[in-house]
């Protein structure tokens, strides 16, 4: 596939085909567009939801030549996901460079129906007439990488909820690994919660709920189906998690990224982190783009993002079918009509124009002959004093990493000294206060552990009986409240023993 060579445009345009909104940008400004239309100064990006694609990895001989890797590629996508051999199937493919054996060079390989392109974008065409890019939203994260806004080489994985879809995304040294559909859009959160509360809300009254209120919503029966409705989520998403260690022989997540369209969701990074036992940070980046207070869906930034790279930084995996009219020199009559008015012309004026075009290099070669003999001198002596900086830079260079390194041996050593002193968990006094919780909800202490992993994460668990679950769902709710500050907790089942006729629990609580 190769990359033609790209286009300057003033302006860009991102369109979501699933919800029908558009998004507008000069220079670092973008700002919704109600009624988009035609502009050839204007470059057109849209995306492929997960839904709309079929993603697969396929190895191939290193013999095979680039010129056949399509055909080879092709055949066996075929063959591989027993597609439709009565369908043309649009298949791209991007190169797995991490991924390639002493014999074989794997591609991660995007399939989509023809019938999905011709049906979900034909409201965006009717109003911008041509789109200039589709590309896959997961191949969109690259350009978080390009522009430097998550700059570590770690395996990051991106979780972001859309209104019609959900993707699960994977990155490794920052290239693509591996993408899927979740089970849970925005939609599908409403309607499971709906089911769960046993009323209907409409779908605006549940976004806004989670845009405001997040997970710990004022109305007890809301919270509790809402946690209710993530556990089943990211039950989900753990068992996806499951079959992408498995499956890309991957060894840990370093850091998840989890958003949704509607922006932030307060408590989710923090649920995320608790249940899944990765770093969760938001999936909230600032790509330097001024909105006038207005909140931008993070797709469409990245897609405004993705048209300002350039071809050799994002990956080549283009859809569209729906291209603008080529220039009025390459379409076929444009030819014929400039060839011929070519012609005349040189018919005409060949005697006269040939004689002064002679003269004309003449002058201009005499004068380009001056200005070099001038421009010379002045490139030497630049080149010179360019050479005494750089010098003088690496020796301030090499001055100031000294520098650093003294100063990161003694900073690490007073926060080393800070953190035994201040941060340093008093056990004894924990317990006790614990001890108080338990005993005002008439929970039995049975077993306590605590615990200090590599990550310097601090946990005390706790063994605890009762004669009644209220008791302990009571406890837990009483030590969510008022100390949800200083810890994070975690119990997970309640069980009955038989024999002593009580429920046995086992309570985690993290030192934040």
């Amino acid at each position: 596939m190769s990359k033609s060579k790209q286009q300057t445009y003033s302006a860009i345009v991102s369109a979501n085909p699933y919800k029908g909104d558009y998004y507008g940008s000069t220079f670092n400004t973008i700002s919704r567009t109600s009624s988009p239309s035609f502009s050839k100064e204007q470059y057109s990006v849209s995306f492929l939801n997960t839904k709309g694609f079929i993603s697969t990895l396929i190895g191939i001989s290193k013999n095979i030549p680039d010129d056949d890797i399509y055909d080879a590629l092709e055949n066996k996508v075929y063959e591989e996901l027993a597609l439709d051999m009565a369908i043309e199937y649009h298949i791209k493919y991007i190169e797995a460079i991490n991924r390639s054996t002493e014999g074989e060079r794997f591609f991660h390989i995007f399939v989509v129906d023809p019938l999905t392109l011709e049906q979900d974008y034909t409201q965006v065409v009717d109003a911008i007439k041509y789109i200039d890019q589709i590309i896959p939203v997961p191949l969109l994260l690259k350009s978080l990488y390009v522009k430097e806004l998550i700059d570590s080489t770690d395996v990051h994985c991106f979780i972001y909820f859309q209104e019609n879809d959900a993707f699960f995304c994977i990155y490794s040294h920052q290239e693509f690994i591996y993408a899927k559909s979740l089970k849970f859009s925005l939609k599908q959160m409403h309607e499971r919660f709906c089911e769960l509360l046993g009323e209907q809300t409409d779908l605006l009254t549940f976004e806004n709920l989670l845009a405001e209120e997040g997970l710990n919503a004022s109305q007890p029966d809301y919270q509790k189906n809402l946690i209710k409705l993530f556990g089943e989520i990211f039950l989900h998403i753990s068992d996806v998690i499951t079959y992408a260690k498995r499956a890309y022989d991957i060894k840990k997540f370093d850091e998840i990224y989890i958003g949704t369209g509607i922006g932030k969701v307060l408590g989710l990074d923090e649920y995320a982190q608790t249940y899944l036992g990765i770093k969760t940070t938001p999936f909230d980046f600032n790509y330097g783009f001024n909105t006038n207070g207005e909140k931008v869906d993070q797709i469409h930034q990245l897609m405004h993002l993705y048209g300002r790279l350039e071809a050799d930084e994002r990956y080549e995996c283009n859809f569209t079918i729906f291209h603008r009219p080529p220039p009025f020199a390459k379409r076929d009559s444009g030819k014929l009509i400039l060839v011929a008015a070519a012609s005349l012309a040189a018919a005409l004026l060949y005697p006269g124009v040939y004689w002064g075009l002679s003269y004309i290099e003449e002058f201009h070669h005499a004068v380009l002959s001056k200005e070099y003999e001038s421009v010379h001198i002045e490139k030497m002596t630049r080149e010179a004093t360019v050479n005494l900086k750089l010098a003088n830079k690496n020796a301030a260079q090499i001055l100031l990493d000294e520098q650093k390194t003294a100063y990161k041996q003694k900073k690490d050593t007073l926060v080393q000294v800070h953190d035994k002193k201040v941060n340093y968990p008093m056990k004894a006094k924990i317990m006790a206060d614990f001890t108080r919780s338990f005993n005002q909800y008439r929970v039995q202490l049975k077993t306590i552990a605590y615990a200090e992993d590599l990550n310097d994460t601090k946990t005390f668990t706790f063994g605890l009986t009762s004669s009644s679950t209220q008791d302990i769902t009571a406890l837990l709710k009483h030590l969510t409240d008022i100390k949800r500050d200083q810890y994070d907790f975690n119990l997970e089942l309640i069980s009955y023993n038989e024999e002593q006729k009580s429920y046995l629990s086992e309570l985690k609580a993290v030192i934040k």
